[in-house]
């Protein structure tokens, strides 16, 4: 099958998102004049090292969006399979103002780098200063960037050295209303690594 995206896919459902999966959730906090927020987003990954930048995108004028333009920061929480109910209860389209870590029944502590909430027990969080936010083609289409400038790593997710995700279990997006689980992690060196 081909289809060009401009002239429909003519399936039940939009294949996009099960085509590029899985995808890590980045469970984004925020603080805005009007309160905290938590929402997941599975436009969400890593794009540099040095120093460490990570990237959400977000499909409408949410208030992630607003609280990040407001302040310049943000924080992204790792999720964990044992918090899928709590984060798909914080993607609930609720009234701005409302804070969806009360909302979802989630712990919050306070990040360290930046002023902004966290999720207390995620086993890791980043804190992030925005370094760019791109208007993308489309309505309300965003790029969100941000610069790490703290992290966070709950103590028994840290072993022999190692960030184990084996110890959580990430979730991770698919496609539709669907969803995986890491479990299971194999290495394989580039060839010349020993």
């Amino acid at each position: 099958m081909f289809y060009r995206p401009e002239d429909g896919h003519g399936l039940p459902h939009n294949p996009f998102n099960a085509i590029i999966a899985p995808r890590p959730i980045g469970w984004i906090s925020s603080r805005g004049s009007e309160g905290d927020n938590l929402a997941p987003y599975s436009f969400f990954n890593a794009v540099a090292y040095v120093p460490p930048q990570v990237m959400f995108s977000s499909t409408a004028a949410k208030d992630s969006l607003a609280n990040i333009r407001e302040t310049g920061v943000f924080a992204v929480n790792i999720v964990e399979s044992a918090a899928r109910d709590a984060m798909n209860a914080s993607s609930a389209a609720a009234a701005r103002g409302v804070d969806e870590f009360e909302l979802a029944g989630v712990e919050k502590a306070e990040c360290e780098t930046i002023p902004c909430p966290r999720v207390a027990g995620a086993p890791a969080t980043l804190e992030c200063k925005l370094t760019q936010i791109v208007a993308l083609p489309g309505k309300a289409n965003f790029l969100i960037l941000g610069e790490v400038t703290g992290i966070h790593m709950r103590d028994d997710c840290v072993v022999d050295g190692r960030f184990d995700v084996t110890r959580f279990s990430p979730l991770a997006r698919l496609g539709y209303k669907d969803y995986a689980v890491v479990r299971e992690v194999f290495e394989l060196a580039r060839p010349g690594e020993s």
